[in-house]
C-alpha cells in the first residue's frame, strides 16, 4: 500500500522569499537567493534542505544538535544554532515559521472542499430560498435551510446541515458534519467537524413541581476569524445572545453556555466549560478541562491554569490556578505546604513502625 501525501508544497523558495515573507534577518549568507528550502521540518528529523524553528529553551539540545539547513530562531539563542545551519534571526520565531507554512501549505488553512469539488454537489440540498454568492462550495450531504446566506469563497463540507435564516460570512469553512442553527457567522470563521452552533441553551426553571424549560430566544453571534474545534458547542442565549469576538481561538470538546461573552483574541483549550452568562473580555487563555461557574467577569489578559475551578470573578491579567482557583503562585505554594505535610506525616508514622 502505497503511503498518501495529504499536504504537499506550493513551491520550494530560496532564503531570500523566506526572509522578505518574514523580515527575519540572516548573518554571514553571501546570497540567500541561491539557497533553496526544499522542505519543513521539527529540529529533531531536519535534513540539510529543511526549515525549522526555535522558540522554547526546553528544546535548546535539539537546537543544538540539528542538521537542518536553516532555523528561525531569536537573537538570545542565535549563537547555539549549530555553523551547519543557517541562523534566520526574528523577534518570533514561531510566528515567521507559520507564516512561511501558510504560503508553502494554503489549503491547509484556506477553505476547500473535502472531495476537492467545487460548486455545490448534486448530493447537498440547498433550499430554494437560500441565497449562495458565487463560488461557494457545498459538499454531498450538506442540507442549506430556507433563507440562509453563504458569502462568496465559503465551503460546506459533507453532512452539515444549516438552519432556517443562518448567515455565513465570506471565506469561511464549516466543517463535516457540524450543525448550525440560530446563528449570524462573520467572515473567515473555521467551524470544524462535529461543532454544534446555536442550540438550546441549558435553561429551567427550578422548583419543587420540577424542572420547567425556559424558551431559549436568543441567538449565537461568531465574529470574524473565529474558530471552533471539534465537537464543540456554543449554545444559543435565553434573551441575549452567545457573542464569540473577533480572532478567538476554541480548541475540541469545548462547551460555552448561553448568554456567554467572549471578548477577542482569546485562546480556550480543550474540554473547557463556561457557565451561562459569564463575560470574558480580550486576550483571555484558558487551560484545558477548566471550568467556570456562571454570571462570573472574567478580565482581560487573565490567564486561567488548565483543570482550574473558577466560582468567583476574575480580575485583568490575573494568573489563577487550582480549584477553587486562586493566584497562580498560592496554589503552587499550598501544593508545596501538602506535599511537606504529606512527606512529615509519612516519617512518623515509619518512627512509629506504621506502615
Amino acid at each position: 500500500m502505497s503511503e498518501p501525501v495529504f499536504f504537499r508544497p506550493a513551491s520550494c523558495p530560496s532564503l531570500a522569499e523566506i526572509l522578505d515573507w518574514t523580515g527575519a534577518r540572516v548573518v554571514g549568507l553571501l546570497d540567500p537567493a541561491e539557497v533553496i528550502v526544499g522542505r519543513v521540518a521539527p529540529l529533531d528529523e531536519a535534513g540539510p534542505d529543511s526549515l525549522a524553528f526555535f522558540d522554547n529553551p526546553k528544546y535548546l539540545d535539539a537546537l543544538r544538535a540539528t542538521r537542518a539547513l536553516a532555523c528561525f530562531v531569536s537573537e538570545r539563542f542565535a549563537s547555539q544554532v549549530p555553523k551547519s545551519t543557517i541562523a534566520l534571526v526574528t523577534e518570533a520565531p514561531m510566528r515567521a515559521f507559520a507564516s512561511v507554512l501558510s504560503r508553502l501549505y494554503p489549503e491547509a488553512i484556506a477553505p476547500g472542499s473535502c472531495f476537492g469539488s467545487s460548486g455545490i454537489s448534486p448530493g447537498a440540498f440547498v433550499h430554494p430560498e437560500a441565497r449562495l454568492e458565487t463560488n461557494v462550495i457545498v459538499d454531498p450531504g450538506a442540507v442549506i435551510g430556507p433563507g440562509v446566506e453563504i458569502g462568496s469563497g465559503s465551503a460546506v463540507g459533507p453532512n452539515v446541515v444549516i438552519g432556517a435564516q443562518v448567515r455565513i460570512g465570506r471565506d469561511c469553512l464549516i466543517g463535516p458534519g457540524a450543525r448550525i442553527a440560530n446563528a449570524l457567522i462573520g467572515n473567515r470563521v473555521i467551524i470544524h467537524a462535529g461543532a454544534a452552533i446555536g442550540q438550546d441553551g441549558f435553561g429551567f426553571a427550578v422548583d419543587g413541581r420540577g424542572h420547567m424549560k425556559v424558551p431559549q430566544i436568543g441567538r449565537v453571534i461568531i465574529q470574524d476569524d473565529v474558530e471552533i474545534g471539534a465537537n464543540s458547542t456554543v449554545d444559543r442565549g435565553m434573551m441575549r445572545d452567545t457573542v464569540i469576538g473577533e480572532g478567538t481561538k476554541i480548541d475540541n470538546l469545548v462547551q460555552i453556555a448561553h448568554n456567554v461573552q467572549i471578548g477577542r483574541h482569546c485562546l480556550i483549550a480543550a474540554q473547557a466549560g463556561i457557565s451561562g452568562s459569564t463575560e470574558f473580555g480580550d486576550f483571555i487563555s484558558v487551560g484545558g478541562q477548566a471550568g467556570f461557574a456562571g454570571h462570573l467577569i472574567v478580565g482581560s489578559g487573565a490567564q486561567i491554569a488548565g483543570q482550574a475551578g473558577v466560582i468567583a470573578d476574575v480580575p485583568a491579567k490575573a494568573r489563577l490556578g487550582g480549584t477553587p482557583a486562586r493566584a497562580f503562585r498560592d496554589w503552587l505554594r499550598a501544593h508545596v505546604v501538602l506535599d511537606r505535610l504529606m512527606k512529615s506525616s509519612r516519617a512518623r508514622r515509619n518512627g512509629r513502625g506504621e506502615t
